[in-house]
C-alpha cells in the first residue's frame, strides 16, 4: 500500500486525510505541530467570553477514530521532493505522495510583538481575551481593530474576522452598559477594506460602522506598531490601550529549506488540479499555496478544504490510471456568515454575483450551530452537506 504523507493540521489538511482514509487506498499519515484541527471561524468568541477555548477545538485523536489515519506531532523542518523525504523535529518521513498543507506564515511589521491577531496561534485568542477584560474592568478605554495586506499576492489577506472580532466587541461593551466609556476605530491600509466581497457588502459595512460609532482610518500605509499607537506612513498615528491586528499571510519559513517552486509572495505554486508543476505526487492546498484567480480570490477554509477533496480525488485518479481530474479555480467564491454578536450577515462572492443578506439575531445562531456541525462531520457523527 503506497504511503500519502499531509503536511498540516488544518482544515485542509485534515480534509484530506479524512478523503484518502475513506477510500482505503492508501497509507496516510498526518504531520501536525498541534494535537488537535482548530476552527478558527468560531474562535471571534472566545475574547468575549460568549465560548470557551476547548470549544473552538477538535482533538485529532476524536478524528483518528472514525478515520484511522496515522498522526505525527512533530514541527516540519525541509522538504525534499527530489528524494520524496520531509524532514521533522526527531524524524525523517518518506512518502509515495506529499500533500503540502501547513499553513503560511505572517508578514513581519515593525513591532508586531504589540499586537495580538485573532488569526494568529490559537492561544493568542485567550491574551486577547484576557487584555479585553482588564479593559472593562477598568471601564474605559480605546481599541484598535485592523488587518492588513500583502501587495505580492492580494488573496493572502485576511479582513472578516477583524470585522466580527470588531462588532462582537461593538456588541459586548453595550450589553455591559459600558460602550460609551470606549472608543473603537477599525484601521487598513487600503483604500476600501472589505471591498473584494462587492460593493453591497462595503456599503453595509460603513453603515454598520457608522451605525455602531466605530471610527475608520482607512488607505494609509502602517509603518510600526508600538506600545500604545499604530504608527502610519505620513507619522500620524492611532493611538489605542489595546491594538489587534491579523497580519496578512506571506510564504511559510520551511520553504526557504525545501525544493519546491515558489511564487514571487513565497507561497508554493500549483496548478488548478492543486498539483505542484514538474512534480506528478506533490499537492499543496490551503493558504501555503499560490492561488489564481479572480482579483477578488480570497482564502478561506471552504477553499482549502474543497482544494483538500480535490487533492485526494486526483491522487486516487493517478493511482489508478484515470485521466479524471478536478480543479479548484471553478469553485473560488467568498463564502461567509460575518457575526456581530447579536446577528449576522450572509455573505456571497462569485465571478457572476455578489451579495449581502441581513440576518438579525437569526444570523448569529446559523453561526453557532456551523461551529457545531464543523465539528460534528470531522468526527463523523453528521453527514457532510457539500458546499458548507
Amino acid at each position: 500500500m503506497k504511503k500519502v504523507l499531509i503536511l498540516g493540521g488544518g482544515f485542509a489538511g485534515v480534509q484530506t486525510a479524512i478523503e484518502l482514509q475513506k477510500s482505503g487506498a492508501f497509507q496516510v499519515t498526518l504531520v501536525s505541530d498541534r494535537d488537535f484541527l482548530y476552527i478558527y471561524p468560531i474562535s471571534i468568541w472566545i475574547p468575549v467570553r460568549q465560548t470557551e477555548f476547548d470549544q473552538v477545538k477538535v482533538p485529532l485523536a476524536a478524528i483518528q477514530k472514525r478515520y484511522p489515519f496515522e498522526v505525527v506531532i512533530e514541527k516540519v523542518k525541509e522538504i525534499h521532493t527530489a528524494k520524496k523525504s520531509v524532514v521533522c523535529e526527531n524524524r525523517t518521513l518518506q512518502y509515495d505522495y506529499l500533500v503540502v498543507a501547513f499553513g503560511a506564515d505572517k508578514m513581519k511589521h515593525k513591532g508586531i510583538e504589540n499586537t495580538l491577531s485573532i488569526c494568529g496561534k490559537p492561544e493568542t485568542s485567550l491574551a486577547i481575551r484576557d487584555a479585553l477584560d482588564q479593559l472593562i474592568e477598568k471601564g474605559s478605554g480605546t481599541i484598535a481593530v485592523g488587518f492588513g495586506g500583502n501587495p505580492k499576492d492580494k488573496s493572502a489577506v485576511r479582513g472578516g474576522p477583524g470585522f466580527e472580532l470588531m462588532f462582537n466587541i461593538h456588541h459586548l461593551l453595550k450589553k455591559k452598559k459600558i460602550r460609551n466609556n470606549f472608543e473603537l476605530t477599525f484601521f487598513a491600509p487600503m483604500e476600501e477594506p472589505g471591498a473584494r466581497m462587492g460593493k453591497g457588502s462595503l456599503v453595509m459595512l460603513n453603515k454598520m460602522f457608522e451605525q455602531f460609532r466605530i471610527k475608520k482610518q482607512f488607505g494609509k500605509k502602517i509603518t510600526e506598531f508600538t506600545p500604545s499607537a499604530v504608527v502610519f506612513e505620513d507619522a500620524s498615528q492611532l493611538e489605542a490601550d489595546l491594538i489587534l491586528f491579523i497580519p496578512a499571510s506571506a510564504g511559510h519559513n520551511v520553504l526557504s529549506a525545501s525544493d519546491l517552486p515558489l511564487s514571487e509572495a513565497g507561497f508554493v505554486r500549483i496548478d488548478d488540479n492543486c498539483q505542484v508543476p514538474g512534480v506528478f505526487n506533490v499537492y499543496a492546498i490551503g493558504d501555503i499555496a499560490a492561488l489564481e484567480g479572480p482579483e477578488w480570490t480570497a482564502k478561506q477554509g471552504h477553499i482549502a478544504e474543497l482544494m483538500g477533496r480535490n487533492a485526494a480525488f486526483n491522487i486516487l485518479a493517478t493511482e489508478n490510471g484515470s485521466p479524471e481530474r478536478k480543479g479548484y479555480q471553478e469553485h473560488l467564491n467568498i463564502l461567509c456568515v460575518m457575526d456581530t454578536g447579536n446577528g449576522a450577515a450572509f455573505v456571497f462572492r462569485n465571478n457572476l454575483k455578489s451579495f449581502i443578506i441581513p440576518l438579525p439575531f437569526l444570523g448569529h445562531w446559523m453561526k453557532k450551530g456551523w461551529g457545531i456541525y464543523s465539528k460534528w462531520t470531522k468526527v463523523g457523527k453528521f453527514p457532510r452537506i457539500p458546499g458548507l
